[in-house]
């Protein structure tokens, strides 16, 4: 069986919502980065057992907060030994506004596994961008490199929207789905 591990954090509880839909997309276990930004060595050997990993968190003056960042960091130990090598990865954020530079933080997760030499996947959903297109239309905020989801700032964290929810369960299946492949070979 493919082991999935979605790694997050989550600041105000908006992304634990979506790192739960990953999770349940991708049949992973959650590990959530504390708000000292640590994770237990019981978690790091989670980590180093997966198959796949998914990195989530909100974007936060446009790139990762700095729990994640912490936890990134103290993953450059796996990194000298290349322990993440040829693992599947993925990313998801969440933010308070439609553009909110989530790309960034995109880019920053992409970027993180590239490092550990690993193979990044898409989210591989067309955006819901026609004029009959609703908010709660899966992969609504439109993106391509990984999950997006927008919440308003003083939205409750059970005021996620359900198709960004959606987008990341999809997500998340997809990121398994292409994990098995691997794990096959």
């Amino acid at each position: 069986m493919t082991k999935v591990v979605v790694v997050f954090h989550s600041g105000y509880g908006h992304t634990v919502k979506q790192a739960e839909a990953v999770a349940k997309g991708s049949n992973g276990a959650l590990i959530a980065i504390d708000a000292e930004g640590n994770i237990t060595s019981e978690q790091w050997d989670a980590l180093n057992a997966a198959d796949a990993i998914i990195f989530g968190s909100p974007t936060y003056m446009g790139t990762v907060s700095w729990q994640f960042k912490k936890f990134a960091d103290a993953s450059s130990k796996q990194w000298f030994s290349q322990q993440w090598k040829d693992k599947i990865f993925g990313g998801f954020t969440n933010s308070a506004t439609m553009n909110g530079d989530k790309h960034s933080t995109l880019h920053y997760f992409f970027t993180l596994a590239m490092q550990h030499s690993g193979i990044w996947v898409g989210t591989g959903l067309m955006p819901s961008n026609s004029k009959a297109a609703k908010r709660d239309d899966v992969n609504y905020v439109g993106s391509f490199a990984g999950a997006m989801m927008q919440t308003p700032s003083d939205a409750s964290a059970d005021e996620v929207n359900v198709g960004d929810l959606e987008t990341a369960r999809l997500y998340g299946e997809r990121i398994t789905k292409i994990a098995d492949q691997f794990k096959a070979k």
